[in-house]
């Protein structure tokens, strides 16, 4: 066998030359300059992600709806109670009734004595007829005494008695014109009283004042109230707003009627639109429940931002007393309202 060519060997790698200290230095400079931008920019992006745009200012706050107490108008018992705690009722539906028993009996004898009072006024329209008669009469008997007497045919003593006879029925005549009017405004009055019990008899049916939700139920079936007793609270969802505090600077550039926006915590991102309703005159200490951009803000004014009645009723169910939320205010017409985007981050 012939020798195999031998290859010759591939000259073993240098070793790479070690960084110098000032290379090293670089290299970590450099990440820490990288490190520091990324951490500056993180740092920025959350500490302005919120931010709002110019002369859109923002205050926490919560809602509330307006709270009418039902209560009876007369005092009694509470025979029944028609609804419970959370239902919905219409404005004019009845929710409790009271014992009207002896109302209605009362109500009896009103229309007895209206009907009495009709039976004298019959009679005394007849005698008050009667009485005009008899003076028209004696009215004629006097001319006809005294066309005599000119003639000497009759005494003067005749046209006397006749005389005194026309004088009589005519006062009998406007007696009975008196009597009649007399009866006629009692038949009045019997009316009045019978309107006056029907009324009472009426409100003794104690009814929903506006269409709302029953919050509260007060009284039980078969509880004796006062005149004014509550038998529930009743909440108007139609008159619903949403209760902030802002400084003084910003209160002062906000008038009843501007634009507003409500952002509810329990609703997600989407604003509800509103308008200011009421800007307090007077300041108040910052409520403990609010949260203020500083501690310097310790006196803060009261505004309230309604939801319209056409936007609550679309959002009939969902809006709830005591939900917590934003509300947003412009102090320039200018100013564009923030985005549900924008809130997002």
């Amino acid at each position: 066998m012939s020798p195999q060519p031998t290859t010759p060997s591939q000259p073993a790698p240098s070793p790479a030359a070690p960084r110098t200290p000032k290379q090293v230095g670089v290299v970590f400079g450099c990440i820490a300059l990288i490190g520091g931008l990324c951490g500056a920019g993180v740092w920025y992006y959350f500490a302005h992600k919120n931010d709002l745009p110019q002369n859109i200012v923002v205050s926490n706050g919560r809602l509330e709806m307006t709270r009418l107490d039902v209560a009876v108008k007369y005092p009694g018992r509470i025979t029944e109670i028609t609804f419970h705690e959370g239902d919905s009722v219409q404005a004019g539906q009845p929710l409790a009734y009271e014992d009207n028993a002896e109302l209605k009996t009362q109500l009896d004898g009103a229309h007895a004595n209206f009907a009495q009072a009709q039976e004298t006024v019959s009679r005394a329209k007849a005698e008050q007829a009667a009485a005009q008669a008899a003076a028209i009469l004696a009215s004629q008997e006097l001319r006809h005494a005294r066309q005599m007497a000119a003639q000497h045919l009759v005494s003067d003593m005749e046209v006397q008695e006749r005389q005194t006879a026309y004088t009589t029925r005519s006062l009998s005549a406007q007696a009975a014109e008196h009597a009649a009017a007399s009866a006629q405004a009692a038949t009045q009055a019997a009316a009045s009283q019978i309107a006056r019990l029907e009324t009472i008899l009426n409100d003794m049916t104690v009814k929903a004042p506006v269409s709302g939700l029953i919050e509260y139920k007060i009284a039980e079936q078969g509880a004796v109230l006062a005149g004014g007793g509550r038998i529930a609270s009743l909440l108007d969802p139609s008159d619903t707003y949403l209760t902030v505090f802002f400084p003084s600077e910003t209160a002062g550039k906000l008038h009843v009627g501007d634009e507003a926006r409500i952002q509810l915590d329990a609703l997600g991102k989407d604003l509800i639109p509103a308008r200011i309703s009421f800007v307090s005159p007077e300041a108040q200490f910052t409520p403990k429940y609010v949260e203020t951009a500083t501690e310097r803000e310790k006196l803060v004014y009261r505004v309230k931002l309604r939801i319209m009645p056409d936007t609550a009723q679309k959002l009939t169910g969902a809006l709830k007393a005591g939900m917590t939320g934003e509300g947003y205010v412009r102090t320039s017409t200018s100013a564009l309202w923030p985005s549900p985007a924008q809130e997002q981050d």
